[in-house]
């Protein structure tokens, strides 16, 4: 397979979002200027890079084409990183990481936005639901790795801890 990422220059983000420090803890992208929010059928989509996210982004695109102008927010979290990486990375990983799941929303012709935000995935996502930007999404679309019953209930899933801490739908792709 080809790797998309090293065609893909990382394009200038719309906006960005500091810290108390300074440090860059979020970027977010749209997919051609600024899109007009349709809060009728817009869905968060979170993506890592895996086959599994991309089932999901392949499902949120296919609700979004259900009704009128359907929207597609991808998030897509990184890790901390200390200010100078962050400066350098935060961007950089995630345009890479989801440069597949881009791709497939413009084959779909869904609009899209990115959002690249550092800290812990499950929280991150439910909280970048509850912004007032996201204001009146539809739900969470989100790919579970597949780990087995055992092995989710002892660690713990990415998409278990949004299904339970979101306040909107979550529909788990696997």
């Amino acid at each position: 397979m080809t790797d998309v990422s090293a065609h893909d220059p990382v394009a200038a983000p719309s906006s960005e979002t500091r810290d108390d420090i300074g440090r860059l803890i979020a970027v977010t992208w749209h997919a051609s200027g600024v899109i007009p929010v349709n809060r009728n059928n817009r869905w968060l989509v979170a993506v890592d890079g895996s086959d599994c996210s991309l089932r999901a982004v392949a499902m949120a695109a296919r609700l979004a084409a259900l009704g009128h102008e359907g929207e597609v927010d991808i998030v897509h979290v990184q890790p901390w990183l200390v200010k100078e990486a962050a400066e350098t990375e935060l961007a950089r990983r995630g345009w890479a990481a989801t440069a597949r799941a881009r791709q497939r929303l413009d084959a779909a012709s869904v609009r899209w936005r990115l959002h690249v935000v550092m800290g812990e995935a499950a929280s991150q996502i439910v909280a970048l639901a509850e912004t007032p930007g996201l204001a009146g999404i539809n739900g969470i679309v989100i790919g579970s790795r597949g780990q087995s019953m055992a092995k989710s209930l002892m660690l713990g899933s990415v998409a278990d801890k949004v299904a339970h801490q979101a306040k909107v739908p979550v529909m788990i792709v696997r």
